[in-house]
């Protein structure tokens, strides 16, 4: 693995190894789901992400031709969640993964930049993401990153409650 890390949008040819990423850097929370069922739905939907027809983009972040890393973009909570009670209208980071592999090279500080950048290219005044408890280095990166909690905007999902983070554009 090389040390250029570069930043684009995810092509046809790169679905399958992105896809694999992906359930790579999920695999870690298997043991959180107190019913195990739940946890291969999300997995099964993690597999299925890729090919959402209600996706803005999909970055991903690679060394040379190795995928590392991935995040999906849509444009409200009823596109990401077929929730539109949440009332997001502004871009929303989902899944946002790292191979294992990978992790500690700032690949996933590399993927959420791009997408600031992205919602301000929008005109979007706020990026917004979801996480849980499970995921707290991730949540230790958005926080260092300035996204703060919004309460106002989570949900629960099969035993977990669903935190939601906001990065406010204005304030970059």
């Amino acid at each position: 693995m090389g040390d250029v890390i570069t930043i684009g949008l995810l092509s046809e040819e790169d679905k399958e190894a992105t896809r694999n990423v992906l359930v790579a850097s999920y695999e870690q929370f298997r043991d959180s789901y107190t019913n195990i069922e739940d946890y291969y739905t999300y997995i099964g939907e993690i597999k299925e992400s890729l090919d959402n027809p209600n996706l803005d983009r999909v970055l991903v972040a690679k060394s040379g031709e190795e995928i590392l890393g991935t995040l999906q973009l849509f444009l409200s909570s009823e596109l990401a969640y077929g929730r539109p009670e949440i009332e997001i209208h502004a871009p929303i980071v989902r899944l946002l993964g790292v191979h294992p592999s990978a992790r500690g090279k700032g690949i996933a500080r590399k993927l959420l930049a791009e997408s600031i950048d992205y919602a301000k290219q929008l005109g979007a005044n706020s990026l917004y993401l979801h996480t849980t408890d499970k995921m707290s280095d991730a949540i230790r990166l958005y926080e260092g990153l300035g996204f703060k909690r919004d309460q106002e905007k989570e949900f629960l999902k099969y035993d977990f409650l669903v935190k939601c983070y906001r990065f406010d554009i204005e304030s970059v």
